[in-house]
C-alpha cells in the first residue's frame, strides 16, 4: 500500500502512538548504518525503496519520542516500549545522536513522573540508548543526567520495587559503558553492595525475612555489581574478594533459584579473577564450598520445581568445575558468517547482560554494533552482500536430506554395538 500516514496534528490535539511491531523489523543488511529496510511499507512513485522506508521509520521513531512527553501514562508507556524494540533490533546511531537530549529528557520525565512499569521501561530504554551510542562523550552526558535519578529510586525504600530492580540493572550497564571515573564506578558498586548484602546470613546464622520482590531486587543488584567487577583494578578485586567471598556462599541457600544462580556465577567469576591475579590462589574453605556447589549440581529436593532444578544443575556443574579446576565450558556464538567464543566468566557476564537488553537482536548487534563488537574484540563490522549470503545457505529440502543422511549414518554406527554388549561380570 502507498504511504498514507498523516503528520501529527498541531494545536495540542492528541495523536495515538502506534506500537513498533515485528513487521517494522528488518535485518537484511549486515553493515553499520543508521536505518534499515522496512518490509511493512512500499515506496511512493519517484522514491527509491531505501529512501521511502527510511523516511517512514524516522517518522515513526519521532512519534515515539514525542510520545514519551505525552500527558497520558498509557501513551508514554507505549512510546517507551516501541523505542525499546526499535533500539534492540536496529542500528540507529545517526538518528538518535541528533535527538539524544530530547530522548534523555523524555526518559527523565518518565522516571520522575511515572509509576512502576513506566519507570522500568524508561530505565531499560536508557541502557539501550547507551548501547547504541557506545562509550563516548554522548553516553557520558546522558548518564550524568540520569545517574542521580537512578540512585534516588534505587535507594528509596518506598519506591516501586520493580522500578528499583530496573534502576539497579541500569546503573550497572550504564556505568560500564558511560562512566569515565573509576572512583565513581566503585561508588556505584558500594551502592549495589548495600542492597544485596542484606541477603547475607547474619553472624549468628539467621537470615532476614525478605519478600520475593525484594529478593529479585537484591539479585539484580548482585548481577550489576558482578558486571562492574569485570572492569575493576587488581587492587580493588583483591579487596572485594576478601570482603565478599566468605559471605557469598550463604546466598547459595536462598529459596529463590535465580539468587542461587547469580551467587554461584559471581563466586565463579571471583575465583577466575583471583587466579588471573595469582595462579596459586587458594581459598581456605574450598572443601565446604565445593560440597555446597556439588549438592546444588545434583539437587533432588522434591519441594523445588523441576524446571528450577534442571536450570540449577546445569549452571552449578559449570560453577563447580570453575571453582575446583579453574575450567570454563566454552560456548560458541554464531552470527552471520562469523563466530565468537564465550571462554571465560568475565566474557559470559558481559554477554548475558547485553543479551538481556537486546534479546533476539543480540546476533544482529554482534554483526553491526561497533561498540559491542569492540567489547568482544570482533573488529569493525563486516560488509557482507546479502544476496551472496543467501546463496550460501542451504534450502530447506537440502537441509532435510543432509539431516536424514546424518541420522542414518549415526543409527548404523550405533547398531554395531547394541548387540555386542560386554558382560561386566567377566572382568
Amino acid at each position: 500500500m502507498p504511504r498514507s500516514k498523516k503528520r501529527s496534528k498541531r494545536g495540542g490535539q492528541h495523536v495515538a502512538v502506534q506500537p513498533f511491531s515485528d513487521e517494522d523489523v528488518s535485518v537484511e543488511t549486515l553493515s553499520h548504518c543508521s536505518s534499515f529496510s522496512d518490509g511493512a511499507s512500499v515506496p511512493d512513485e519517484g522514491e527509491t525503496g531505501d529512501d521511502a522506508t527510511q523516511e517512514d521509520l524516522h517518522y515513526k521513531l519521532q512519534e515515539y519520542i514525542d510520545g514519551t512527553m505525552d500527558k497520558s501514562a498509557k501513551t508514554r508507556q507505549s512510546a517507551l516500549d516501541s523505542l525499546k524494540t526499535a533500539l534492540a533490533t536496529k542500528i540507529l546511531y545517526d538518528f538518535i545522536l541528533e535527538r539524544r537530549m530530547t530522548i534523555t529528557d523524555g526518559i527523565e520525565r518518565c522516571l520522575k513522573k511515572g509509576k512502576g512499569d513506566e519507570q522500568r521501561a524508561a530505565a531499560s530504554l536508557a541502557c539501550l540508548l547507551c548501547i547504541q551510542l557506545g562509550s563516548g562523550l554522548e553516553s557520558e552526558e546522558l548518564f550524568k543526567s540520569l545517574k542521580p535519578i537512578f540512585r534516588n529510586i534505587l535507594t528509596d525504600g518506598t519506591a516501586n520495587v520493580q522500578a528499583r530492580q530496573a534502576c539497579a540493572a541500569s546503573l550497572g550497564i550504564c556505568s560500564l559503558i558511560a562512566e569515565n571515573d573509576t572512583l565513581d564506578v566503585y561508588a556505584t558498586m558500594e551502592c549495589l553492595e548495600s542492597l544485596f548484602s542484606k541477603s547475607y546470613t547474619r553472624d549468628d546464622g539467621t537470615r532476614v525475612a525478605l519478600s520475593p520482590q525484594t529478593t529479585v531486587l537484591h539479585t539484580q543488584a548482585l548481577l550489576a555489581w558482578a558486571l562492574l567487577l569485570t572492569i575493576c583494578s587488581g587492587t580493588e578485586v583483591r579487596r572485594l574478594l576478601n570482603k565478599h567471598l566468605p559471605k557469598l556462599p550463604s546466598l547459595l541457600e536462598c529459596d529463590d533459584v535465580n539468587m542461587r544462580i547469580a551467587a554461584g556465577e559471581t563466586i565463579a567469576l571471583l575465583f577466575e579473577l583471583a587466579r588471573d591475579l595469582d595462579a596459586e590462589f587458594e581459598y581456605e574453605n574450598l572443601g565446604m564450598l565445593c560440597a555446597m556447589l556439588s549438592s546444588l549440581a545434583t539437587d533432588c529436593n522434591k519441594h523445588r520445581a523441576k524446571t528450577d532444578k534442571r536450570k540449577q544443575r546445569s549452571v552449578f556443574r559449570d560453577v563447580l568445575r570453575a571453582v575446583e579446576e579453574g575450567d570454563f565450558q566454552t560456548e560458541t556464538i554464531r552470527f552471520g558468517t562469523e563466530r565468537m567464543y564465550i571462554n571465560s566468566w568475565v566474557r559470559k557476564r558481559m554477554y548475558d547482560t547485553f543479551r538481556e537488553y537486546v534479546g533476539s537482536g543480540m546476533n544482529y548487534h554482534l554483526q553491526a554494533n561497533e561498540f559491542i563488537r569492540d567489547v568482544f574484540q570482533l573488529g569493525p563490522p563486516l560488509m557482507v552482500d546479502s544476496a551472496a549470503l543467501k546463496a550460501m545457505k542451504f534450502s530447506r529440502f537440502e537441509r532435510h536430506l543432509y539431516n536424514a543422511a546424518v541420522f542414518k549414518a549415526r543409527t548404523k554406527a550405533r547398531n554395531k554395538f547394541r548387540d555386542k554388549r560386554i558382560d561386566v561380570g567377566e572382568f
